[in-house]
């Protein structure tokens, strides 16, 4: 008997030690972390299950099988790194992200609610893209807790409130700051005033105030979209970076004269239309580069010469800024 049970026994434990080896090599050849496919998931299931995130399937692999383009694995700790989405017409909601996400873009997506405040928790990432959504809501000032951040994108959004002062805990890191079409108010902080950018976008909000701190001989910004607003200062005290090369602050209320322009570097666009300038507009390359469009409107009733008319008929300037 011992001669026929000990070979039963055997067989019954080599056929469970197969098993229990054949689901371990199973279960390890699937690289993706567990808890970051159930998030990936739950965004899926919060976009409203689109068919551009077919590949999506918790069936699968999500480092080897998902969509390429849609996100990616870091190769040593197989943690998804990068969420990649764009025009998803599906409207959804954001569900908590993964706080391993070094690049979040989720773009021309529909996704609407606020800021989601977990944002704060994606300790590592740099890159940020939120932009052409219907996000709603105030800008979460937690955001400042992210201090690998060097790229951020809340513009074309319907967001409202103050911009936080908080977020100027952000710099220097982050450079690329974009704002604009929204509808925030209020003024900018002057907790901004030593930061620079590579752009800065506060365009076609309804902001106010002096933001003259933004400019300087020692600010390296290259590019400022500050267009349709209420900002109101005395343009002609500003002093401008060697690397600014756009500017844009077309439907203000700023006012004075314009300032020469003696970067090294010719400018790419300057667009001052739509304030209350007046006076002289300064001779040199720089400024006569310009079209007439990019000075010109009734509202600046005395910028005269080249591009514009000859300065024959000066309005006086108490005149020309009621």
């Amino acid at each position: 008997n011992s001669f026929v049970t000990n070979p039963l026994k055997k067989m019954k434990l080599f056929l469970v030690s197969l098993f229990l080896l054949l689901f371990l090599s199973l279960c390890l050849s699937e690289k993706c972390n567990q808890n970051d496919k159930k998030a990936l998931l739950e965004i899926k299931k919060g976009l409203g299950n689109p068919y551009d995130l077919i590949t999506w399937d918790p069936n699968t692999d999500c480092c080897t099988d998902w969509a390429e383009v849609t996100l990616s694995c870091d190769e040593k700790t197989n943690r998804v790194t990068s969420i990649n989405l764009f025009k998803i017409e599906d409207a959804g909601y954001l569900s908590p992200a993964l706080t391993k996400l070094t690049f979040l873009r989720i773009s021309q997506t529909n996704i609407s609610g606020p800021v989601p405040e977990f944002l704060s928790k994606l300790k590592k990432v740099t890159y940020i893209n939120l932009s052409y959504n219907n996000l709603v809501g105030t800008i979460p000032p937690s955001l400042s807790q992210l201090v690998n951040l060097e790229f951020l994108r809340l513009d074309r959004n319907k967001l409202t409130g103050q911009i936080p002062d908080s977020l100027h805990k952000l710099a220097p890191k982050l450079t690329y700051l974009y704002l604009g079409h929204n509808q925030l108010t209020g003024i900018v902080p002057t907790s901004f005033a030593g930061w620079s950018f590579d752009t800065i976008d506060l365009s076609r909000n309804m902001l106010e105030g002096d933001i003259s701190f933004l400019f300087g001989k020692d600010k390296t910004t290259f590019e400022m979209l500050l267009d349709h607003n209420k900002f109101e200062f005395d343009f002609s005290k500003l002093t401008f970076g060697e690397r600014l090369e756009r500017l844009d602050l077309n439907h203000n209320k700023i006012y004075g004269s314009l300032p020469t322009i003696t970067s090294k570097n010719p400018w790419q666009l300057l667009n001052v239309s739509y304030n209350r300038l007046c006076g002289k507009i300064p001779q040199g390359e720089n400024m006569q580069r310009f079209e007439i469009y990019e000075y010109f409107h009734f509202h600046n009733k005395c910028l005269c010469d080249s591009p514009l008319p000859p300065c024959k008929l000066m309005i006086p300037m108490e005149e020309a800024t009621m």
